[in-house]
């Protein structure tokens, strides 16, 4: 198929055009650069354009003929949509609005949306099915939520397709090295505890260890961003096959809690860090799962790497050559 990825010099899309690419489909990634970046684009052709920019994302659109979009382009830090909540509907909201107006004006059939555990907000269950009611509690969640709302508002009175993917903790990285997260001043545990390790941070926070778990903090569901990139493959042969609109949860249906994956990181890295344990963030769920049924049995989706020794190994085999790759980018 041709296709265009919104967002794929990020770090999720990247490795999904990566795979893109080797299922054998011609990719077209549409990309502002303001968190991806040119190396982290391993095939097809990068247009270095911003969503806002509705001129420019016709011209896309009129050049190619597109089969489908896969729409991962958004800001995803919860605590800075809090402080800024404009600008994440904007980049999320007003953006995707920007990009269905141009897949309804150029008739796109297929669409696979990148979206977010977030939409639930703090719900009362630990596992969540899709069917759960969404009760966002950021704008971020917010953000995303609408945008799911647009996509099948559109899909109803349209000949558009779509999957809905929602993320729990997406983490690790490409195995071969060749891709992992690059983004800047991350907020996900696993990339800052592996930030520690290489002595990128002095330390780090634990938010909350009065939590009704095993050890009192949080527990998450870690899915490994190749598992991640699989689903996104498969939800495309799944919907050319004449598969329904589906959202589904992409997760591993257990989790882990916060001081487990940090004792995980310092085992496997032999590096001990500071860890300070602080009072709750507001807004912190205390566990939270994915119910994965739906997803392994629309899409016959099943892990490869569930195992979280395996996920932070990969975020820790790539977080040195990170480091060697900025340290060259600024000889």
């Amino acid at each position: 198929m041709k296709v265009l990825v919104t967002g794929g010099a990020g770090y999720i899309g990247s490795h999904v055009v990566r795979q893109l690419g080797q299922a054998g489909h011609d990719i077209v990634v549409y990309d502002n650069l303001s968190t991806g970046y040119r190396w982290a684009v391993t095939t097809g052709e990068l247009v270095v354009g911003d969503l806002a920019d509705e001129a420019a994302l016709d011209a896309v659109f009129a050049r190619h003929r597109f089969d489908a979009v896969l729409h991962f382009a958004a800001n995803i830090v919860v605590p800075e949509s809090v402080a800024n909540p404009l600008k994440y509907y904007s980049n999320n909201t007003r953006n995707t609005l920007n990009l269905l107006k141009a897949v309804e004006k150029y008739d796109i059939p297929y669409m696979v949306f990148s979206s977010t555990a977030a939409v639930y907000g703090m719900p009362d269950e630990t596992v969540l099915t899709e069917d759960m009611p969404l009760a966002p509690i950021n704008p971020y969640g917010a953000s995303k939520m609408m945008s799911e709302r647009m996509i099948m508002d559109l899909s109803a009175a349209s000949s558009l397709n779509y999957v809905i993917l929602r993320y729990f903790n997406v983490a690790g990285a490409n195995p071969d090295g060749l891709l992992g997260q690059a983004t800047p001043e991350a907020t996900h545990l696993i990339k800052v505890a592996c930030e520690c390790v290489t002595g990128q941070r002095s330390g780090m926070s634990v938010f909350g260890t009065d939590y009704d778990t095993r050890d009192g903090t949080c527990i998450r569901d870690y899915i490994h961003v190749e598992d991640l990139a699989k689903a996104h493959v498969m939800a495309l042969d799944y919907m050319s096959q004449g598969g329904e609109s589906k959202v589904l949860n992409c997760g591993y249906g257990r989790g882990f809690t916060v001081r487990e994956v940090i004792d995980v990181v310092k085992k496997q890295s032999g590096v001990d860090f500071p860890v300070e344990e602080t009072g709750r963030r507001a807004g912190d769920p205390e566990a939270l799962m994915a119910d994965n049924k739906r997803i392994k049995e629309a899409l016959g989706w099943e892990p490869d790497y569930d195992d979280l020794e395996t996920i932070v190994g990969t975020a820790l085999a790539w977080e040195a050559i990170w480091l060697n790759k900025k340290s060259e980018q600024n000889h």
